[in-house]
């Protein structure tokens, strides 16, 4: 790899692979030390195609989660099953995992600048700005710049746009995949709500059992399912569908909607 090589964004690959290397050697301990990650399904990463693959996912920390699944993708394929266990399977990250993320978020301070450079692709909300509900069209250039990440490698992104549970699935993600045709994976986590802040950088409680189970890949027909079929699909996929509501105990269920109520004011 040349020195100054740059991804399809322009970013140098020497100068991610180190921030990558950086950021997983600084948080490693969040999930194996002050709390640790169960993780369930990771052998399918071995065997996913190097790019055109599109990981979906509940969301519950603006950079925890993300965080957790560079670990546990680059873990996988170094060889470990279901563990993230030595974190030395960091020191050849794979380069072309990208994530999708707010252009609102990512350009609200330097750390957040410094950590879009490790993978972000930065997408403008169209139902919320500045803490405002609103109404706009998709820019086409986001949904470009999506494309030219699966074209590339693997992309992470989170359907409901939203850190609050059984939030609807945006249908946007339906298009790009109506659109691009990537292989899907769906992915369930969970503890990291309670395990961290709301932007996933401050540990807000130790001893927290965090998982992620990354299941097989959804079985779509691209060129005749709709793209309701497709969000009804991701629903269920990610466990994020209303029906999924009734199997969470009750006490998870208040915890939710107390911090929930936390977050608004």
């Amino acid at each position: 790899m040349g020195l100054f090589k740059r991804n399809p964004f322009g970013h140098i690959l020497f100068l991610k692979k180190w921030l990558i290397r950086i950021f997983g050697l600084l948080s490693h301990r969040r999930y194996r030390g002050f709390n640790e990650l169960n993780i369930e399904g990771s052998e399918i990463i071995k065997n996913l195609p190097d790019t055109n693959v599109l990981f979906v996912s509940n969301h519950q920390t603006y950079f925890a989660d993300v965080t957790a699944m560079f670990h546990v993708f680059n873990a996988s394929l170094s060889g470990r099953v279901d563990s993230i266990k030595n974190v030395g399977y960091i020191w050849q990250p794979k380069l072309n995992i990208y994530y999708v993320a707010a252009k609102e978020t990512m350009n609200a301070g330097l750390i957040y600048r410094i950590m879009a450079y490790a993978g972000a692709v930065s997408v403008e909300r169209t139902w919320r700005a500045k803490g405002q509900e609103v109404e706009r069209q998709v820019n086409p250039d986001d949904t470009k710049n999506i494309g030219t990440a699966l074209k590339d490698g693997w992309v992470i992104t989170f359907p409901q746009g939203t850190t609050k549970p059984f939030k609807p699935i945006r249908k946007g993600t339906a298009h790009i995949i109506k659109q691009y045709k990537p292989v899907v994976i769906p992915i369930v986590i969970d503890g990291f709500r309670r395990s961290f802040d709301k932007k996933g950088i401050r540990i807000k409680k130790r001893g927290i059992l965090q998982t992620m189970q990354i299941k097989e890949p959804l079985q779509i027909d691209y060129e005749n399912e709709s793209v309701e079929d497709i969000v009804n699909k991701l629903e269920y996929a990610i466990e994020q569908h209303a029906s999924f509501q009734k199997v969470i105990p009750a006490e998870a269920v208040r915890e939710m909607e107390e911090l929930n109520k936390k977050r608004e004011y």
